[in-house]
């Protein structure tokens, strides 16, 4: 399985003069981009769920701060996922 693996993966160096290789890491850095931001936002719902229910009288406060770094995380990963189309697509 490995070895087959390895195999596309030369495969996609060695042709268009190694464009395959920089197109197949910009996808696996959009994914990762994703996979980032997906982990970001899920801690920091968790961590605000419990923030809550230790301090209920705060919840207005968390839930500001949440909303703003969750937004702030999106734009972080569009951001790379942007980044990562311009590589692929000026290649």
């Amino acid at each position: 399985m490995l070895a087959m693996l390895l195999s596309i993966l030369l495969q996609a160096a060695e042709s268009n003069n190694g464009v395959g290789l920089a197109v197949m890491g910009a996808g696996i850095g959009a994914g990762l981009a994703a996979i980032g931001a997906g982990l970001g936002i899920g801690r920091i719902g968790g961590s605000a769920m419990e923030g809550i229910a230790r301090q209920p009288e705060a919840a207005g406060r968390i839930q500001t701060a949440m909303l703003i770094i969750a937004a702030l995380i999106e734009a972080v990963a569009l951001f790379a996922a942007v980044i990562c189309l311009l590589i692929s697509f000026n290649l």
